[in-house]
């Protein structure tokens, strides 16, 4: 069901690049949309994981530089059936940890330094079993297609804008539909796109979460760690860019009241409720 849900917001994402691609253009606009979003799913497949890595400082690591991290990934990873990934450190003291790569075979974790102080050797287990259900589920693909999706909906969605300032209303048969349909769509397309990606995003962390609790056996160690790391970080925010939170097991963005709802993870006390839930109803 998880997956199904995740197709069905992926293929409303492509149909509304689609369609404000239309309204731009007509059918060259539609042509553009495809072509931009190809080119730019093509360059996130290959090159995301680097990027990403670099803009925190990551830096790799061996067994011999951590024993007690590097150890308990090389645990977990046999646990879940996949290849060992690269294993990265990041230094700073607000307790988070990520995934990226484009498969289990092309997979890194990253964890900071803040998160080796504040959890015990159970809780961080938890964690990096987490990012280990990404990535065995590919959601650091997922999520990156529909971040780059989202993107490239808000960048036509202002060249749609300046088109129905400076013009665009012309009607023609080849023509997307006028000033005042380009104008609805620069309006609402961006917000739809992000509305979508964030369902997308909610709907991964769940399975993570449940996936990560399975690899670790132990769902409420899990809980417990969502707990300290949602502390940490209203404690010692991360300077995190908003393209790159959602790869993040907690929300690595600070804020409340009505931008929480935009928040591309599910509140923790939902998640910390589900893992309580697992751990009552089934058996590790």
């Amino acid at each position: 069901m998880n997956m199904l849900r995740t197709t069905f917001l992926m293929g409303l994402m492509t149909v509304l690049l689609v369609v404000i691609g239309g309204a731009l253009g007509g059918k060259g606009g539609m042509t553009f949309a495809f072509l931009m979003a190809a080119g730019m799913n093509f360059f996130s497949y290959w090159f995301s994981d680097k990027i990403v890595l670099s803009m925190y400082g990551a830096r790799p690591i061996e067994e011999h530089d951590n024993p007690r991290f590097y150890g308990i990934i090389r645990r977990l990873a046999l646990q879940a059936g996949l290849p060992m990934p690269k294993v990265y450190l990041i230094e700073s003291d607000t307790p988070n940890a990520f995934a990226t790569g484009r498969n289990p075979d092309h997979a890194a974790v990253a964890a900071t330094t803040g998160i080796m102080r504040i959890l015990n050797d159970d809780e961080l287990a938890g964690v990096m079993a987490h990012e280990l259900a990404h990535v065995k589920n590919r959601d650091i693909l997922i999520s990156t297609l529909a971040a780059t999706f989202a993107g490239a909906i808000t960048y036509l969605a202002h060249m749609a804008q300046w088109a129905a300032i400076f013009g665009g209303g012309r009607r023609d048969d080849d023509d997307g539909g006028g000033i005042f349909g380009m104008l609805f769509m620069a309006i609402l397309a961006p917000i739809a796109a992000m509305l979508i990606q964030m369902a997308i995003s909610r709907s991964r962390e769940f399975g993570a979460d449940a996936g990560g609790a399975s690899i670790s056996g132990n769902p409420l160690s899990l809980a417990n760690a969502l707990q300290k790391l949602e502390m940490g970080n209203q404690r010692i925010p991360l300077d995190a860019n908003a393209a790159t939170a959602h790869m993040f097991i907690v929300n690595p963005l600070t804020g409340g009241g009505v931008m929480s709802l935009f928040s591309t993870h599910p509140p923790i006390p939902e998640r910390v409720a589900r893992l309580q839930e697992m751990s009552r109803t089934h058996s590790y």
